[in-house]
């Protein structure tokens, strides 16, 4: 139960003055809480939904001397009107002046009487906004802030700036701030004291406070001591509840059985090539965790096409030795279905029965799978989130591998850890992740490295090329297919935020190269069905289409060996990480590969440094510490997109420092309190509700 003193935080937008059911909606889709917590809009996120930056209107000009381009508050008597005349588009301008000269205020489709009675002629009114000069004359366009001389108080000296969209606007995200600030109780503080006063840091309230009401844009500087702390509640949250989960899933076993090795060794005769020295020492990590009494938390690391499927294979395998089942979880259907083939043609000749299960199973196929899941006829199970739905059971679940981990939500994994009673979990990410952000998405889980791509792979080229040469790229796929029969993705760009766009972008490159390679060009993007998907793949695969022309639901884990061509449209539109993982569908088999970045000009600096990682290195480590230098760890982990809570507060490239401190604070807390008992204990519970980890409550009360 939350506790009461936080009600007045979890009430609906609508019970803030001035939002009716119209406006509520779009306040909060900008404002929302992100990710897996299912919690409507709240007063809350208004207190966390912080401006950008502040405008200081507190110094009058004059029209003459008034910089170009500035936001400047003028004092100016009303000339006369000039309105718009019938049938034009013509704007409607008004005329003021002050002692050093006259200017136009214009405004476009504005009404007469509103505007007379906004600028009553022969009246002195303060006006604020940017000034600018057109045929050598200045003008304003409409201002930000027009008040009579008589209510010049009205004016808001500094002003802060809210991110904001369509319909919402930034007086709108002021008025709801201050009467969500109203509304914020007296929280007891839940940190440690000593550590408080040594940073500088006020308490919770005042911070949101000097946030809303800002003095001066230090305020949102990177080293900002507000951001600072709100950063560090945040990350304790964070941490916290990380380190409760843990400990919920560190219990110690009671192992009955042990892996022989004997389905290890016939894995090992199956495999057409050696594994590498560091597959070699993750399977050793496993096996020892395994061994040990307590349950196995291990995250494995590797870069694109390290092999880590074939770590969780020996994984699983040392488990049904053992007497148990495993679970595969994938991100993607596309992806589920990928491991469910190239797990399962090994896993069969060393007699492990493999079943695949996603959410687009059903009917009778549905439900003969579920009863082979549950009467223990199926050893691995490959899938997707349908694997932690209720109408799953399992025979003896004993291992849960959790595949590109950042895209399921801890209350996720625990509902598949949560589907056995001794279940050992085992994660995987392709994505290289600096150590701060390691530490502030996985906690303190045990890593294993795969440092190594297989014997024989060779370095990818990868060359930047500008979009109006365009043509000359398509002639050299088309080159490469007749002479080599080479493989291409055309990957197309991410337009927005939206997959209509990326489809709609996908769907033209495919008609447009149509022309040039008639039916050797397969289409794939999210919106298809499995079926067409899976036989679009097939045609590329089998070498029946020699270009697969894709949105990025090829990113992960898409695996055709013997592609050696990777164009990506529109590169500058992509982060690293991003880019990297899609570079990472070439070069997967023994020929020479290349990858293509059409970019279209003129590129920004950050654009610019991007692709010039991307030339001169495949280290995917390089390119994810790099990653965070050019934009931060808000989207490194592909976030957004993919549904996990990001950090509203959070700049890992400025906050990396109080990651550790977080951790070791959480570490400690839990040590001494380890069920939140006492005073700071409970306030600490208050924390873990205000940033959406109160999942770890509950495995509080479940002991």
């Amino acid at each position: 139960m939350r506790p009461d003193i936080l009600n007045p935080l979890f009430q609906s937008l609508t019970a803030l003055p001035g939002l009716g059911p119209k406006l509520a909606p779009k306040v909060a889709r900008l404002i929302g809480p992100a990710g897996e917590t299912a919690r409507e809009a709240a007063v809350l996120d208004v207190l966390f939904h912080i401006p950008s930056y502040l405008i200081d209107r507190s110094r009058e000009a004059m029209i003459a001397t008034a910089p170009e381009g500035a936001i400047v508050t003028l004092r100016v008597r009303v000339d006369r009107h000039k309105a718009t005349p019938p049938g034009t588009r013509a704007p409607y301008r008004v005329f003021v002046h002050d002692e050093s000269g006259e200017m136009a205020l214009t405004y476009f489709r504005a009404e007469k009487g509103w505007m007379e009675k906004l600028y009553p002629v022969g009246e002195t009114v303060l006006i604020s906004g940017k000034i600018e000069w057109f045929n050598g004359a200045p003008q304003m366009n409409h201002p930000d802030h027009v008040v009579p001389e008589a209510e010049a108080h009205k004016l808001p000296r500094m002003e802060p700036v809210y991110p904001m969209t369509e319909g919402v606007t930034s007086r709108l995200l002021m008025k709801l701030a201050d009467a969500a600030l109203a509304r914020l109780p007296a929280l007891p503080e839940w940190l440690d004291p000593a550590h408080k006063a040594r940073e500088g840091w006020s308490d919770f309230a005042t911070v949101l406070h000097h946030l809303h009401k800002p003095e001066s844009n230090a305020e949102f500087a990177d080293d900002s001591p507000s951001l600072a702390r709100l950063a560090y509640d945040e990350l304790l949250a964070s941490q916290l509840a990380l380190a409760l989960v843990r400990k919920s899933l560190k219990t110690v076993l009671q192992r009955q059985n042990r892996p022989t090795g004997t389905i290890a060794a016939k894995l090992r005769a199956a495999l057409p090539f050696a594994l590498t020295g560091s597959q070699e020492a993750a399977i050793a990590d496993v096996l020892a965790d395994l061994a040990a009494p307590n349950r196995m938390i291990r995250l494995i690391q590797g870069d694109v096409g390290s092999g880590k499927t074939m770590v969780a294979l020996f994984a699983a395998a040392a488990c049904v030795e053992a007497g148990g089942q495993a679970a595969i979880m994938a991100p993607t259907e596309l992806l589920a279905r990928q491991h469910a083939q190239s797990i399962g043609a090994i896993a069969d000749k060393a007699g492990l029965r493999v079943a695949l299960l996603t959410g687009s199973d059903k009917g009778k196929g549905r439900r003969e799978t579920l009863e082979c899941i549950a009467s223990g006829e199926v050893d691995i199970v490959v899938g997707t989130h349908a694997l932690f739905q209720q109408s799953v059971d399992f025979a003896n679940l004993t291992l849960a591998v959790v595949d590109e981990q950042h895209r399921f939500g801890v209350h996720q994994r625990l509902a598949l850890t949560g589907k056995g009673q001794k279940t050992d979990l085992l994660v995987m990410t392709a994505t290289p992740i600096p150590r701060t952000l390691m530490l502030a998405y996985f906690g303190d889980m045990d890593v294993s490295r795969l440092t190594e791509k297989p014997a024989g792979r060779k370095p990818i080229v990868t060359v930047t090329v500008s979009a109006d040469r365009l043509g000359s790229i398509v002639d050299r796929i088309r080159l490469a297919v007749a002479q080599e029969g080479a493989k291409a993705y055309w990957v197309c760009p991410l337009v927005e935020e939206s997959e209509v766009s990326d489809l709609a972008a996908a769907e033209e490159r495919f008609q447009d190269l149509r022309q040039f390679f008639g039916d050797d060009v397969a289409l794939v993007h999210g919106r298809m069905k499995p079926a067409e998907k899976d036989a679009a793949m097939a045609r590329f695969k089998s070498g029946e289409a020699h270009v697969l022309v894709a949105t990025t639901v090829i990113e992960v884990g898409v695996d055709v060996p013997d592609a050696t061509i990777m164009v990506i449209e529109h590169a500058e539109r992509f982060g690293l990480a991003q880019l990297h993982q899609l570079r990472g569908r070439v070069g997967r088999g023994a020929k020479a590969s290349s990858c293509v970045l059409l970019f279209k000009g003129p590129l920004g600096e950050t654009a610019k440094a991007r692709l010039n990682v991307m030339r001169e290195t495949e280290d995917g480590f390089r390119i994810a510490e790099e990653d965070l230098k050019l934009r931060g760890g808000g989207e490194l982990l592909g976030i957004r997109q993919s549904g996990m809570p990001g950090f509203r507060f959070v700049r890992p490239e400025h906050h990396g420092a109080l990651m550790e401190t977080a951790r070791d604070d959480a570490s400690l807390i839990l040590t001494r309190d380890p069920n939140l008992a006492s005073d700071r204990g409970q306030a600490l519970r208050i924390l873990l509700y205000l940033f959406g980890r109160d999942e770890a409550i509950r495995l509080i009360r479940a002991g």
